[in-house]
């Protein structure tokens, strides 16, 4: 055995250039096998491979096949990257372009060239080609980090393929099979032309746009009949008859002219240093002014009238700084004037990804989401100032005890921060920076918002008192995950107060599409083609959601017309509005009094209200548990319950025994909870996947009424969103639970028996003895009094 790896490690060292020194090996070795034996020849091969001349071959140039795989993968890794550093940088002009291509290939070139270096060591490959594959890798991923893990396989991919293509191209083409056996060639043939097509293959793949289809058996028209859902309400969606004027203002000579025209109105830039962190020389540079003279710019939409009008501040979220996005929301600003609000759009795309400014990611700048939400606030300033000004267009024109934020991504949390800090007396991070604002920030709406980025003081960004919409899309390829929903469980209202919070979970909707500016591709160039575009909702269906929910929310909460609110509490009253796609809303509000949310301790059996008791039976398992969403565990709890009728002897049951003190209960009162389907191995395919159980109630008598769960709603089963192209899919996560909210009255509970009293109600069960199997996730029960009921 160690012979023949003596031989063939000489083999690997040589090439045709050195056919001496091959044949004087092989005279040598020979003769030691025959004249002194296998283990003279070992001595023999030792000492060709201690000798200087071997020692040289070793670190001979790369071999034919090592450097046509360098010079092919070499070539394609510069294609591709050229046209993503294009995508990345396209709404520069052509100089930064190109200035920014070669900064950005020269330090990743410089980087893996040390890395290859050190792999050089070992010499187990040729040092170049590592060199060049290390590079390669790094840029692929670049290209392709939209849907990591995913990018790193594809980036792998790429280069085993054009690694082997390369090298068979080369040798063949520089007559190294010439002399090869036909098997040889045969081989090498097969290999080449299956890397070939396998390359060809990956390109179409990578180009298309995935598979159109968007199954849909649960649509909104299909689960919510139209004889049961009788309103008079007005279209939110539909423009209202006020004109609407349009007008823009900004910092003097700020860096887009927009925002400096005739009839601007002239803004003073505010010192945001405190706020973010390394804002770079280059960055500097792009926009002219640095983080201590940051500019107040808006594009603003208002109706004609003398007012006061409620005040709504939108802020975009986190995308290529030089392709604006504050222009994305004109939509909402030109329907939203017309009906009678003044709807501005700020800017605050300097707060952006720069890849240019940034060096890609290298020196990024960083901590900037407090930033985000302090120049709203900043916004709401000047607005002030305005509306006590005489001669200023909006003199006497603003509500501003009625404001609402609306803010889309990163934005989504920017509206928490700034709802956060508009009631502290100082920054967080430094209390040497005093806060006075209190403003009327009555209502906030988060579109495919994020949460967690920031932490003031360490802690999640409180809320309380507020009302709160989160909208998703159940395709997002950018925020993947409903991470709204933690801002949702966050919010808390006092006793006495009239708030409540709503999140929609839209199937089919992505991420760009609530911004006209993003539209279809959640992600830059060619990271969109990992992702399956074809199947969703079309751009016009996406804003047509946005514009009704939007629209409804901000009449309920601002104007006082609270009969909208019955959309949140059942999303079936916007059956007529909507995209009959497919939806699961949520809802609570400050007239519900919660008996459990399941996070108050470790025990089981008892309530967050004390007094109450939580009763288990015949479960197959029973637990309180942080709920797990696609992507990690969300900082909000819930009860698991998991139930198999054909593994047991008695029937399912949850019980909640009431306490004896804390609530009162009468016949327009309400149980309340909000319910997700666990199962994520359930196939949606029709009546069969949806869940159904039982509500049971009882009074201190021992009368007892039931009504099925479906008499309000079945629980829908999961979302599945096949983000990633086929047959990647399962590389990111396709479904996780999303709360839906139901509420049983006491007076329909007691048409089921007419002994039952509800004033004296004791417990309350849930029955699982209709759907055979099942896991669900259950938290906020609660009892909500009519003082949160609409009636239609």
């Amino acid at each position: 055995m160690e012979l023949s790896k003596g031989v063939i490690e000489v083999y690997q060292a040589m090439d045709q250039s050195v056919s001496g020194l091959l044949e004087q090996c092989f005279q040598r070795i020979h003769h030691g096998i025959r004249k002194r034996g296998l283990l003279m020849a070992n001595t023999e091969l030792k000492k060709i491979k201690s000798s200087k001349r071997f020692r040289i071959k070793r670190i001979l140039p790369l071999t034919p096949g090592w450097k046509g795989a360098s010079i092919l993968l070499a070539i394609a890794t510069l294609c591709i990257y050229c046209v993503q550093a294009y995508f990345l940088m396209e709404s520069r002009g052509i100089g930064d372009v190109l200035m920014g291509t070669f900064l950005s290939l020269l330090v990743i070139v410089l980087i893996t060239g040390v890395f290859a270096g050190i792999l050089h060591l070992a010499k187990r490959m040729p040092s170049r080609y590592v060199w060049i594959a290390l590079a390669s890798l790094c840029l692929l991923v670049i290209c392709f980090i939209g849907a990591m893990p995913l990018g790193f396989v594809i980036a792998l991919m790429a280069i085993v393929a054009i690694t082997v293509l390369g090298a068979l191209l080369y040798r063949w083409i520089t007559g190294k099979y010439r002399e090869a056996k036909l098997i040889s060639k045969i081989t090498t043939g097969v290999v080449g032309a299956a890397a070939l097509c396998f390359i060809g293959i990956s390109m179409y793949w990578l180009l298309d746009n995935g598979n159109p289809e968007l199954a849909k058996p649960y649509t909104l028209k299909e689960m919510k009949p139209a004889d049961r859902y009788q309103t008079t309400m007005g279209n939110p969606a539909q423009p209202g008859t006020g004109k609407v004027k349009m007008l823009t203002y900004g910092s003097a000579d700020t860096y887009r002219k927009v925002f400096n025209q005739n009839g601007s109105l002239v803004t003073k830039p505010v010192n945001g240093s405190a706020f973010v962190d390394n804002w770079s020389s280059l960055r500097t540079k792009t926009f002219g002014f640095g983080p201590d003279r940051m500019p107040l710019n808006g594009l603003v939409w208002y109706p004609e009238g003398d007012g006061p009008f409620p005040l709504i501040v939108t802020v975009h979220g986190n995308h290529i700084a030089t392709d604006y996005s504050d222009p994305g929301y004109e939509y909402l600003g030109e329907l939203l004037a017309s009906r009678g609000y003044i709807f501005v759009s700020i800017d605050e795309n300097f707060l952006n990804i720069s890849p240019y400014d940034d060096l890609l990611i290298i020196n990024a700048l960083a901590n900037e989401n407090p930033a985000r939400g302090w120049l709203m606030l900043e916004h709401l300033k000047e607005w002030k100032a305005w509306n006590n000004t005489k001669g200023n267009p909006f003199f006497g024109k603003v509500d501003m005890s009625r404001i609402a934020l609306i803010g889309h991504s990163r934005g989504g949390e920017a509206i928490t921060v700034a709802a956060a800090y508009n009631k502290l007396t100082a920054y967080p991070e430094d209390a040497n920076i005093a806060f006075d604002y209190n403003f009327g920030i009555r209502s906030i709406i988060s579109i495919a918002g994020t949460d967690g980025q920031y932490k003031p003081a360490g802690q999640p960004t409180p809320l309380k008192d507020l009302n709160y919409l989160a909208l998703q899309g159940a395709h997002d390829m950018d925020v993947n995950s409903f991470s709204t929903a933690n801002q949702y469980s966050r919010i808390g209202f006092s006793q006495g107060s009239d708030y409540f919070k709503a999140s929609v979970y839209i199937y089919g909707a992505n991420h760009g599409q609530f911004n006209t500016v993003w539209g279809r591709k959640d992600s830059i160039g060619l990271n969109n083609k990992l992702f399956n575009t074809a199947q969703l909702i079309p751009q016009k269906e996406q804003l047509q959601a946005s514009k009704v929910l939007i629209s409804s929310f901000l009449d309920a909460t601002l104007k006082g017309e609270s009969e909208y609110r019955s959309i949140f509490q059942d999303i079936g009253y916007a059956r007529e509005w909507l995209p009959d796609t497919m939806y699961i809303g949520n809802y609570m509000d400050s007239h519900t009094t919660l008996i459990s949310r399941f996070d108050e301790d470790i025990d089981p059996g008892t309530t967050t209200l004390p007094g109450g008791r939580l009763v288990g039976e015949h479960l197959k398992k029973w637990k309180e548990e942080k709920v797990e969403m696609k992507f990690a565990p969300d900082l909000y709890s819930a009860v698991h319950l998991d139930w198999d009728q054909a593994n047991t002897t008695g029937i399912p049951t949850y019980t909640v025994v009431m306490p004896d003190h804390g609530l009162h209960v009468e016949d327009n009162s309400s149980i309340v909870f909000a319910m997700a389907d666990r199962d994520d191995q359930k196939e949606a395919s029709g009546k069969e996947a949806l869940t159904d159980i039982s509500i049971k109630v009882e009074d201190k008598s021992g009368n007892v009424a039931t009504v099925p769960l479906s008499s309000e709603a079945f629980l829908l089963p999961m979302f599945e969103s096949r983000t990633v192209k086929s047959p990647f899919t399962s590389f990111v996560p396709t479904k996780e639970p999303v709360f839906q909210n139901f509420a049983f009255r006491m007076a329909d509970l007691k048409k089921s028996n007419p002994n039952f009293h509800p004033e004296q109600l004791s417990k309350f069960s849930f029955v699982f003895d209709k759907t055979k199997k099942g896991s669900v996730l259950i938290t906020d029960i609660g009892i909500r009094s009519d003082a949160g009921q609409t009636n239609l």
